[in-house]
């Protein structure tokens, strides 16, 4: 019951997202985004597949190289990858990886990387952690991944009409896939 309650309230909180101020802070750091030719996705956990949309989204309309890595294996290669001002979309969603999520974040700010972090409205005061914080509105565990997608494709968005890129209509990107 409180999961159909939180799919039900889902309509409301994704309005919460998408209002002037709120879409500004997104344009704002795919502002930044858009200057690079790389970009990294970390999450851990149901963040992990909010994780691969997102870097998939950017790889789609914006032509960004994009990789998404479970947070916790950060160590075991990407993290040789992030030098100064390379940016990193953080997700931190989930409350019972949220200290080590935070702790790969540490890492990253160590190398100088960019990270841009999206979380939870429960998780105020993380803000000192990321160049920037874009909060979501509290929700059911279980879909916090679901409402953190909406941010990021709209990071996506933005980075692509920043790239001057053609986001109604990528290029290699069919409507359906066809498999014989």
């Amino acid at each position: 019951a409180e999961l159909v309650q939180g799919l039900t309230g889902l309509p409301d909180q994704i309005s919460q997202i998408l209002v002037p101020g709120r879409l500004q802070e997104l344009q704002n750091f795919a502002g930044q985004l858009a200057r690079w030719k790389s970009a990294f996705y970390i999450g851990r956990n149901l963040d992990y597949a909010a994780a691969l949309e997102g870097s998939l989204k950017l790889k789609e309309v914006s032509y960004i190289h994009a990789e998404a890595y479970p947070a916790g294996e950060l160590k075991h290669g990407p993290l040789a990858l992030i030098t100064g001002g390379t940016p990193v979309v953080a997700l931190a969603t989930q409350k019972n990886v949220l200290d080590k999520t935070l702790s790969n974040v540490q890492e990253i700010n160590a190398r100088d990387g960019l990270v841009f972090m999206v979380t939870s409205e429960e998780f105020t005061g993380v803000d000192w952690q990321a160049e920037q914080v874009f909060y979501i509105p509290k929700v059911h565990h279980l879909l916090a991944t679901v409402l953190a997608i909406v941010p990021l494709q709209l990071l996506a968005y933005y980075a692509g009409l920043a790239r001057g890129c053609p986001v109604d209509q990528p290029r290699n990107l069919v409507k359906s896939v066809t498999v014989e």
